[in-house]
């Protein structure tokens, strides 16, 4: 028999990248008062990880739970909130969560208004059917325009195919930095609104409390003490501690499991429970080797739920042991058992990755749904000790119908001053874009909608700020899969390349400055191979950077000292991965980034360049 919960709503909080999500979950967690009056607390709760506090994104999908007061039925409810990434590359963690929630808060910009990623978690929601309250944020801004925002809002709703019921959203206005919400543009002294919205808005979840329990997993944590945490809602039955349950696995295995420890989200902390009904999202502790997208059933009815689908990764890069002459000393984790065992751990919690084995026992291919999916996980690992060397990411092609290969496309959208306009076409213009939007916005910036290659955005990023004087935004996500567009060239310079083993000297990196950027400074241990520098023209150059002046008399040690280098260029990880050619690697350590030559001597190295160019001439 099924019932209406109307103590329960489950929904999750999607938008743009820094459109406010986060920080108007921490104002829904302090006025359900969560701490204590007196209690100190960062900024940005929920971003509890290091890597999404330095980029000020979120990464990782999270739950909290609420509870408020509900005047008209006069019960207590619980709202469990689920925090999602804002950007494509993160979509493995958006398309899993959804499948936990009833409804959708999705928060838009005042004066931005719908953004690329609002358009790509927006379409997931829609497509699983889920009703969508639209929450304008920073209406305090200056800058603010909230009827043509609801207006662009409205009109991406059509344009994604929402349902007649979908497009009559109910709009909540707020300032989520004040903890502010209103009907209106003139908030309220609270966010109680918001809270009443959602109790009137999102449906209660329709349950059946008696039918055999059916569990799916959705997201997976790990604690030192008690193994593996399977997390996600329970659709039908209920699931009690110490229970005997049926895990139905991917394979269509039937696995049996007893439920050692339960737990659900009560604010920001995990309390253990004996029960849950259907409509709750729990936490299942003492699971090993369970998986994201299994279910757990009654053992007398095993009925698995459809599996979660993720759209397969556009990307790859190849993860491999460090062969460089510096291995080993700065790592604590460098073996290629140690290297296989972490990524194959990765694949446990991170869906939208894939690793192969290849026919080296040291090098593996990682796959994933773009360049920050994959640097993610390169800064993870660096964090925790692991060494390792990584190539030039590449796309993944597809066969088509046809039988043809095919490439995927990425939609990119740009926000760039207009005098920038022109260089950033004939940009996109070479590396096989095509232009299908160009409108002038309401905060005096140009618009631009592409179409291009993903091959054609490798390495785009740095040039494309350099170019925009650091005043454009590009957000991209994948747009299709589509015919290879021909040769596309990325790099139009060179690498400056040590010549030689030894430590960096003032007067041996003078004389290379002459010929590009550096990217050392002096005293710095470097090898034959390694790449210092960027060259001003295209093909590499080798430079002997630690060469040093031989002095003969006191004027000439004095001049010496009077050299002054230019500030080396310092590169990000993001900058490194944009910057590699195709014979270079990365190598990766917790305290350092190298990018050096796939192959080292300079002798051989000269022999393979040009057989290459003999086979493309032929």
């Amino acid at each position: 028999m099924t019932v209406t919960r109307t103590d329960l709503r489950n929904i999750a909080i999607i938008a743009h990248v820094d459109h406010g999500k986060t920080t108007l979950v921490d104002g829904m967690l302090r006025q359900a008062s969560v701490f204590r009056e007196n209690q100190q607390v960062a900024e940005r709760i929920m971003d509890s990880n290091d890597l999404e506090r330095e980029r000020g994104i979120t990464i990782l999908a999270k739950n909290t739970a609420i509870h408020i007061h509900d005047s008209e039925t006069n019960q207590e409810v619980k709202i469990n909130i689920v925090d999602t990434p804002g950007h494509a590359d993160f979509g493995g963690e958006v398309e899993r969560v959804l499948n936990m929630v009833d409804g959708v808060l999705l928060l838009v910009d005042a004066a931005e208004g719908p953004r690329p990623q609002t358009r790509f978690v927006l379409k997931k929601a829609l497509e699983l059917g889920h009703r969508a309250i639209v929450v304008i944020n920073k209406v305090d801004r200056k800058d603010a325009s909230t009827d043509r925002v609801l207006n662009e809002t409205f009109d991406l709703f059509i344009e994604l195919g929402a349902t007649d019921e979908q497009a009559e959203f109910p709009v909540v206005y707020a300032i989520a930095t004040a903890h502010q919400a209103g009907l209106t543009p003139e908030v309220s002294s609270d966010l109680q609104p918001l809270f009443e919205t959602i109790l009137r808005e999102i449906p209660a979840p329709q349950v059946d409390p008696d039918a055999p329990l059916q569990m799916l997993v959705t997201t997976l944590d790990y604690n030192a003490y008690r193994g593996l945490t399977a997390i996600g809602r329970v659709f039908a039955g209920k699931i009690q501690a110490g229970q005997s349950v049926s895990r139905l696995t991917l394979k269509g295995e039937q696995l049996p499991e007893t439920i050692r420890y339960l737990y659900e989200q009560d604010g920001l902390e995990r309390i253990e429970i004996e029960e849950a009904t259907a409509g709750d999202i729990v936490a299942v502790a003492g699971l090993e080797g369970i998986e994201i997208g299994e279910t757990l059933a009654d053992p007398e009815f095993p009925k698995a739920l459809p599996a979660i689908k993720v759209e397969e990764p556009t990307v790859r890069m190849a993860f491999g042991v460090n062969t460089s002459p510096f291995a080993g000393r700065e790592g604590r984790w460098g073996t290629s058992r140690r290297l296989r065992e972490r990524l194959f751990n990765e694949l446990k919690s991170n869906v939208a990755l894939r690793v192969e084995e290849t026919d080296s026992a040291d090098t593996f291919i990682v796959s994933g749904r773009g360049e920050l999916h994959l640097a993610i996980l390169i800064e993870t690992m660096r964090r925790e000790g692991y060494e390792f060397q990584v190539s030039r990411p590449e796309v993944i092609l597809h066969e088509g119908p046809d039988g043809k290969m095919e490439e995927p496309y990425e939609e990119v959208f740009i926000e760039t001053p207009p005098e920038t306009v022109g260089v950033v076409v004939e940009m996109l213009g070479k590396r096989r874009g095509e232009m299908t939007n160009m409108i002038d916005s309401a905060t005096g910036t140009v618009l631009l909608t592409f179409v291009v290659p993903t091959r054609g955005m490798l390495g785009f990023r740095y040039q494309f700020l350099t170019a925009t004087r650091g005043l454009g935004v590009m957000n991209t996500i994948f747009h299709s899969y589509g015919p290879a567009s021909g040769v596309i060239t990325s790099r139009s310079r060179g690498s400056l390349i040590a010549w030689e083993d030894g430590t960096t000297t003032t007067f041996g990196l003078k004389n290379a400055e002459e010929r590009g950027t550096l990217f050392l400074t002096p005293g710095r241990d470097v090898y034959a191979g390694m790449v210092v520098g960027e060259h001003q023209r295209p093909g590499d150059l080798e430079v002997n950077v630690v060469k040093a002046k031989h002095l003969t008399n006191m004027r000439n040690s004095i001049r010496d000292i009077e050299v002054r280098l230019t500030p080396p260029r310092d590169m990000s990880l993001d900058e490194c991965i944009e910057y590699l050619a195709d014979d270079e690697l990365l190598e990766v350590t917790p305290k350092s980034l190298i990018i050096r030559k796939r192959i080292l001597d300079h002798h051989i190295r000269g022999r393979e360049v040009k057989r290459a160019k003999t086979t493309a001439e032929a």
